[in-house]
């Protein structure tokens, strides 16, 4: 770990255990302000996609009042999170539900009073590489702190994720529970498939007719040192066969472009990533997939999976002559009832109506 990471580290710790207890103390002394719901995210700008249709529900809902924060903390200067955070904490220290998707550090900084429920949307479906504290990229051995405490419900897409999440993220097992996931409600609305289908070759009006790759790794490392492997390998095959590929790298490393992977989906024939939780959301669209890991042998040995890298219905390319091979053989080859039994373990209760269970978890507490 590089001598900048471990500042970073340092400051959050003081952070958690020191700066942000003390005030929340004060900011939750009144009395709570009923039907005040928050939605908060510290790595986005703007309403994060696993959010969106919580959002939009929540707000559909009588007697609340919604107030939001979002800002990418990794991108900011040190004033305006200042500012972020002295606002959050007034509005957190009264609220009455919060929802988040990701680690938040204010919310796990606080012991929070009983009256504030928080949800986590967490934005991640089924289970492949590890995570949390069982994954020194996510969660130093050395951090002091609970990086995802103060949640009371922790939302996952399976039965068989359960566990897992509450053992690598510290949860109570009780408060993970399998209703689904928000983001993936939309994966089954039509008018939404049409519309990424339209917009999509509008702007890409090249791509019609031909067959379409969706390249989408995750990151290697760290989210301060983020990094890729297998670019040179994609391109070189697409180009060869002359496939239409579209890359997309992780938010962390590549700018918003207008089509977020969870856009491609409707629009992509094959998907070909590594180690990304992106998979899941695109096992919904019961089409074929290629895992593509030239370091497979190093991540598993420093980082390591929750469940057998070859389990899953596809081929495993760890170069270019492989993964040519691999793209053709799922294409043509692969079965749906392989893949639908696959999404039907790690995510079979996204079936559209996540939202509305969530909701009727969260808002029927009492």
């Amino acid at each position: 770990m590089s001598l900048k990471l471990k500042i970073r580290q340092l400051a959050k710790m003081f952070l958690q255990n020191i700066l942000l207890p003390v005030i929340y103390y004060f900011c939750s002394r009144g009395k709570v302000e009923r039907g005040l719901v928050i939605f908060a995210d510290a790595h986005h700008n703007s309403c994060p996609f696993s959010m969106r249709v919580m959002r939009h529900k929540v707000a559909e809902l009588e007697n609340v009042h919604i107030k939001e924060f979002y800002l990418d903390f990794g991108k900011c200067s040190k004033l305006r999170l200042a500012r972020f955070i002295l606002d959050f904490m007034t509005a957190f220290g009264r609220a009455e539900y919060v929802f988040i998707c990701d680690n938040f550090l204010p919310v796990a900084s606080c012991k929070k009073r009983r009256e504030t429920f928080v949800t986590q949307l967490w934005h991640s479906g089924g289970l492949l590489k590890k995570a949390g504290y069982d994954s020194e990229d996510c969660v130093p051995s050395f951090y002091k702190g609970d990086v995802f405490s103060g949640c009371d419900l922790w939302t996952v897409s399976a039965p068989m994720v359960a566990p897992v999440i509450a053992s690598s993220f510290r949860q109570k097992i009780e408060n993970v529970k399998a209703t689904g996931l928000s983001r993936t409600d939309i994966y089954f609305s039509k008018k939404y498939n049409d519309l990424c289908r339209e917009r999509f070759f509008e702007a890409h009006p090249e791509a019609e007719g031909r067959r379409i790759v969706l390249w989408a790794p995750t990151f290697r490392g760290n989210a301060a040192e983020p990094y890729v492997v297998g670019e040179d390998a994609i391109d070189k095959v697409c180009k060869e066969r002359g496939w239409y590929l579209i890359k997309k790298l992780h938010p962390l490393m590549q700018p918003d472009d207008g089509f977020p992977a969870e856009r491609l989906f409707a629009v992509a024939d094959i998907l070909v990533t590594d180690y990304s939780s992106v998979l899941f959301d695109y096992m919904l669209y019961c089409k074929p997939f290629v895992l593509f890991a030239p370091d497979l042998d190093k991540f598993d040995t420093e980082r390591g999976f929750y469940v057998d890298y070859f389990s899953f219905p596809t081929t495993v390319a760890k170069t270019a002559e492989e993964l040519d091979l691999a793209i053709d053989t799922e294409l043509l080859l692969r079965s749906d009832d392989e893949l639908k039994k696959c999404a039907g373990e790690h995510m079979g209760c996204c079936d559209g109506r996540a939202t509305e269970r969530i909701i009727k978890e969260v808002f029927s507490k009492e």
